[in-house]
């Protein structure tokens, strides 16, 4: 594995060498070190003669070993999209990079993840509306992902950010460079609890045309795109596009129709875009959504309470039926499937075995669970952090929601 990703580095490194020409390289001789050991006659058939010459220089001074321990002695960690730590929602997107480098956290797969965008030369109002925004995502435990741009980017995140949440900057340059400047603070802090990433290896130097490619990693880390104040032809209305390729829902924040600085918001409002209209709202729409994609919910909504046991206990009924028939539960033996009801969950966080332990077979309210949980020794309880907890359950595989509210655990 070691061996292969000092290769993997230097197929990153090649300068004029982008993604499709990877793709096709690996395409055509199977992994990085055979490409780093192909005969120049076969690498023609896929690279112009300039890119032919860029990578024969590299693997003629390249020095695979030093410069792959460069990356550690600088704390900057890489990954293919061979690897199994490569962020999930990247992996999904059309073109996604090979290789990425990045510094502190990466996004967590089980978590929602919000892209915040626009313009860099904002207004107050966008301003207040990103610190709001961000403060507010950061709150409730959601992922802010910008690029950390001037204006709308930076300040949602650094918002994000001080408020207690995670926020991944995604760079148009080396993740070893700070840009813009101004943002220095936040580029230093971020790695604490959350991610500097980029496509461009150390050293990169933030150019024009390596912002739009930048820009479909943003919103390919998000599961839905927040986009406040955009001109017309802006550099925030590619993201959306490249958004929209993705299948990734879009959220705008409406403007006056006098204002420039909202001419391409209402654009996308006319077109059909999603209407922000409060921090609040709008993540208990996201939330649905982030569920909905990942698979969470397992049921239709039903309407009613009894409706809901109903189903859940003949599910129960079910697998006592195979149990008995078979002498065999999914989990091994019917008192295994009982046992693992009872106890505790080895694969649920220490903070979260308290709300799981509250959860059984029959659906529960979250404000049930919110009560039994007031004045115990488990930390202070809200109503965003126990629905915060139960969507984690969901996504370990733990627990299910039967209806809108309502969860319970799920069968071994």
């Amino acid at each position: 594995m070691f061996d292969t990703k000092i290769y993997e580095h230097w197929l990153c490194c090649i300068p004029g060498v982008g993604n499709r020409s990877i793709s096709r390289l690996l395409a055509l001789c199977g992994s990085a070190r055979e490409i780093y050991e192909a005969p120049e006659e076969a690498l023609r058939q896929v690279l112009s003669a300039d890119k032919l010459t860029e990578l024969v220089d590299l693997r003629r001074r390249w020095d695979l070993q030093a410069e792959y321990d460069k990356l550690k002695e600088q704390g900057i960690g890489f990954l293919t999209i061979e690897d199994n730590d490569y962020p999930k929602r990247l992996r999904q997107i059309p073109d996604a990079p090979y290789g990425i480098f990045y510094k502190g956290i990466l996004p967590e797969d089980d978590k929602l993840s919000v892209a915040v965008i626009g313009a860099r030369d904002c207004s107050e109002y966008g301003k207040y509306v990103a610190e709001e925004l961000g403060r507010y995502l950061g709150q409730n435990d959601v992922q802010v992902i910008s690029g950390m741009a001037r204006g709308i980017d930076g300040i949602s995140q650094q918002a994000a950010f001080w408020a207690g949440g995670s926020t991944t900057a995604v760079l148009g340059c080396g993740v070893d460079i700070c840009y813009p400047a101004q943002n220095k603070g936040l580029y230093q802090a971020i790695p604490e609890r959350g991610c500097i990433l980029s496509s461009y290896p150390p050293g990169t130097q933030p150019r024009p045309q390596n912002f739009p490619p930048r820009n479909r990693i943003v919103s390919g880390l998000a599961d839905v795109v927040v986009v406040i104040e955009a001109r017309n032809k802006s550099g925030t209305l590619i993201t959306v596009d490249m958004a929209l390729e993705q299948g990734k829902e879009v959220y705008v924040v409406p403007g006056r129709i006098t204002d420039r600085l909202s001419d391409g918001c209402n654009r996308l409002l006319k077109q059909g875009a999603a209407v922000l209209t409060s921090p609040a709202d709008f993540l208990d729409e996201a939330r649905g959504l982030w569920l909905e994609q990942w698979g969470i919910l397992s049921r239709k909504h039903i309407g009613e309470d009894d409706a809901a046991k109903e189903m859940e206990e003949d599910t129960v009924k079910e697998a006592v039926k195979d149990a008995a028939e078979t002498g065999t539960t999914k989990a091994g033996t019917a008192e295994a499937a009982v046992i693992s009801v009872e106890t505790c969950n080895t694969t649920v966080p220490a903070t979260l075995q308290p709300l799981y332990r509250l959860l059984d077979l029959t659906p529960k309210p979250v404000e049930k669970m919110l009560e039994e949980l007031s004045g115990s020794l488990h930390g202070d309880w809200t109503v965003s952090r126990v629905t915060a907890g139960l969507m984690r359950l969901c996504m370990l595989g733990v627990a299910v929601q039967a209806s809108p509210g309502h969860f319970s655990r799920k069968l071994p």
